[in-house]
């Protein structure tokens, strides 16, 4: 005979001091559990949300990232004509050599200092990347030392308003503009003009190469071209793909999320088994009338680990609830491929939270098992002995 829900839900109700402990225990776990994962989605999403289909984004063959990479002018100059490549209305070659510099800055409020990176882009750069949209001034004029920050940054360092002045290579530059990347990786850069970049900060190269190819199989085919050009050592992928692969700073956050929610687990199980065990003891006599009444000890057993799984369940929400109101706060980290601060969002997403309340139910009936367990195995004349 299966035992009535009922009886589990009431007794829940009855002792609420002792299961509100264990509902708040399990909250703080999948709060915690879900605020560290959202980071990892975050920096995942800021990313993948980086790039055109369209572009094709060339660096040099055994770089890992466009810090590291190192483009001559001559090798520019080899690709700039490409009948593969696009042009714009006016017949402008759409390519755009970028030179990518390290540079450090104070934070606000007297917060230390961080690395940040300033892209040097031309005027077909822009073109190239429209999700990149002036919010605030005007875009900076090449040859004036003049540059645009990316609105979260400018919230993040001090002497990025616009009109702010700061210090760097020597010189200094104005800035006279934001930004908006629209949640993407460029929200995390400064942009200057191309040329007036590498002479300020003494570069002799590029850093990355970034076209327009005219359709999927001109794509294609100007990887295949990279590969047999010997006097190209570069190597091509769709500009999408190589933001989508920059998520290496992902994964430390996601190894500590897992840490810590495991670590925190241990503890939450306890708390949940020290309440279902307290729960059996109190309900020793009511247990063994089940039993005299006809409830099998697996419909017992059932029942009892049904009520720890409800209360974690509740918890699990309770969580969610809670790291809900971080969902969209700005923050920022390292990132470990240019060892830059790398701007982002906290991004609570359906799955996330799904993967949250899972997360919750096992932490319920893991705890629940043991009390559970013993409770369907009371014998049922001492049982109705105890007091």
């Amino acid at each position: 005979m299966a035992l009535p829900l009922k009886y589990n839900f009431r007794n829940v109700l009855v002792r609420w001091r002792s299961t509100l402990a264990t509902i708040l225990g399990v909250a703080l776990v999948v709060a915690v559990y879900v605020l560290l994962q959202s980071l990892a989605v975050g920096l995942e999403k800021s990313s993948g949300n980086t790039g055109d289909p369209r572009n094709v984004m060339v660096v040099r063959k055994g770089s890992t990232a466009e810090s590291s990479s190192q483009i001559t002018r001559e090798q520019v100059r080899l690709m700039q004509y490409w009948e593969q490549i696009a042009r714009d209305d006016s017949g402008r070659v759409l390519l755009t050599a970028d030179v990518l510099v390290l540079i450090n800055l104070p934070r606000r409020a007297d917060n230390g200092e961080a690395n940040v990176l300033v892209r040097g882009i031309s005027p077909v750069g822009m073109q190239l990347r429209p999700q990149v949209t002036l919010v605030e001034g005007r875009w900076f004029t090449p040859g004036k030392r003049e540059v645009v920050a990316s609105r979260r940054l400018a919230r993040r360092f001090s002497n990025l308003e616009v009109g702010g002045t700061f210090r760097t290579a020597g010189r200094e530059l104005t800035v006279v503009g934001h930004t908006d990347g629209g949640s993407s990786a460029f929200d995390s850069e400064l942009w200057m003009d191309t040329d007036e970049c590498r002479a300020i900060f003494d570069r002799d190269y590029y850093s990355s190469v970034l076209v327009r190819a005219l359709d999927e199989a001109a794509q294609g085919s100007i990887t295949n071209r990279l590969e047999a050009e010997k006097r190209l050592p570069l190597r091509a992928m769709k500009e999408t793909a190589y933001y989508a692969s920059q998520t290496m700073t992902a994964m430390p956050i996601k190894y500590l999320g897992n840490f810590l929610a495991t670590a925190m687990s241990i503890g939450a199980v306890f708390a949940a088994m020290n309440t279902m065990y307290a729960s059996v003891g109190s309900r020793t006599r009511e247990i063994g009338t089940l039993r005299v009444l006809g409830y099998r000890r697996r419909s017992i057993l059932a029942g009892f680990l049904i009520e720890g799984a409800f209360l974690a369940f509740i918890g699990g929400l309770l969580g969610c609830a809670l790291a809900l109101p971080m969902h969209g706060y700005s923050t920022g980290t390292i990132s470990f491929e240019s060892f830059s601060e790398t701007v982002f969002q906290f991004q609570i997403t359906p799955a996330l939270a799904a993967k949250g309340m899972v997360f919750a139910v096992i932490v319920g009936v893991i705890g629940s098992f043991l009390p559970a367990l013993r409770a369907s195995r009371l014998p049922v004349i001492a049982a109705l002995k105890s007091v």
